[in-house]
């Protein structure tokens, strides 16, 4: 099965723009994903389920369809818990409810276009209350964000699918839970690695690389057999001065790359009982500690948990979508999502992420 590949589509003065196939099959079809999962319905007749407002939809017939409507089903349940594992960064944001849910058709929002806004007004002290305060106004700054479709393929053989409805068997949904893995992995290398993506003038960063991050330099890399618990909570303690100094009071989440695991599990000293996991979690404001296995080695992420500094912009969540058929026995499926990690800042610049690293 192929990783995860990311296409965009974007709008121009003549109707849209896309870059990759899916993009472009998708702009054919009016970016209305109902279209990609038809069903065969009770009666043995091909239709589509098309959403007319107000949780209502109208079943509308086509010329094809493969699966019945609880075959979608037992697939659309097949990826649900497999979205929820090893997405410690991305998981993070939908439990702190730290998620921008796209209006309407999540497909048909291309870019996201949001503001920064600068302080403004001070508060003055005089005797007569008369004297007129300084009039100055905030500041707004434009930014925007690539709103991509995430997707990978998997296939269904038509005999495979003939002979389980004749034995009654359930659906296999292996194929699936694999693809669903593959786009949930891509999402949380978004969040975390040095990777960025550019398209209708704005950029996907991530913690990592996003350019108004406090960065910070470790002397030493922690697992060196010099360093001792102490000089790694000093670390962090020089992260939480840079979150302070940049007006971010937490709380804060931190993230380590997989190499630094168990070296927190260590004794932090000789003369005090505990783990230096423990005393870092004895920071006051520091929440969790979390491993992710898509940071690179010798990095830490301290991140406050509020949406000012970071959120998960969904579009469309993880679904099941028909693609094509070869040969009359294959038909080939996809696992998509429109969802995009945002890392934000002030007008000013001022963000509340610490990244720190070896030189």
């Amino acid at each position: 099965m192929d990783n995860a590949n990311i296409d965009f589509v974007g709008k121009t003065q003549g109707g849209l723009s896309a870059s990759g196939l899916v993009a472009s099959e998708m702009a054919g079809h009016g970016l209305n994903v109902n279209r990609l999962r038809p069903y065969i319905d009770k009666d043995g007749k091909p239709c589509i389920a098309v959403h007319v407002g107000d949780k209502k939809y109208k079943k509308i017939g086509v010329n094809a369809a493969t699966l019945r409507k609880d075959e979608w089903q037992q697939l659309d349940a097949a990826i649900i818990p497999v979205v929820e594992h090893r997405l410690n960064g991305i998981q993070d944001l939908i439990s702190r409810n730290l998620v921008y849910n796209l209006g309407g058709n999540g497909l048909g929002t291309t870019v996201l276009e949001s503001h920064t806004i600068s302080d403004a007004m001070e508060a003055e002290l005089t005797m007569d209350g008369v004297h007129r305060g300084k009039g100055d106004r905030q500041l707004f700054g434009t930014t925007y964000l690539p709103l991509p479709i995430i997707h990978v393929d998997y296939d269904i053989n038509r005999r495979v699918l003939e002979a389980s409805r004749r034995l009654g068997n359930s659906l296999d949904t292996t194929q699936a839970e694999r693809a669903a893995r593959r786009v949930a992995e891509k999402l949380e290398s978004m969040l975390f690695a040095d990777e960025q993506y550019s398209f209708g003038g704005g950029t996907i960063y991530s913690y990592v690389n996003y350019p108004n991050r406090n960065k910070l330099t470790m002397d030493t890399a922690w697992d060196d057999s010099s360093m001792t618990g102490k000089q790694i909570v000093d670390d962090i303690l020089r992260a939480k001065q840079a979150m302070l100094d940049a007006h971010f009071y937490g709380p804060w989440t931190i993230y380590i790359s997989p190499n630094y695991e168990t070296l927190l599990d260590e004794d932090y000293n000789d003369y005090r009982s505990g783990t230096i996991r423990e005393r870092i979690l004895n920071i006051a404001g520091v929440e969790s500690i979390k491993v992710v296995d898509t940071l690179a080695d010798d990095n830490v992420i301290m991140v406050q948990m509020s949406s000012d500094v970071v959120r998960l912009v969904r579009g469309m969540g993880i679904t099941n979508v028909q693609w094509d058929a070869e040969a009359m026995m294959t038909t080939h499926f996809k696992v998509m999502t429109i969802q995009v990690p945002q890392i934000r800042s002030d007008y000013n610049g001022a963000t509340g992420i610490v990244h720190l690293a070896t030189a």
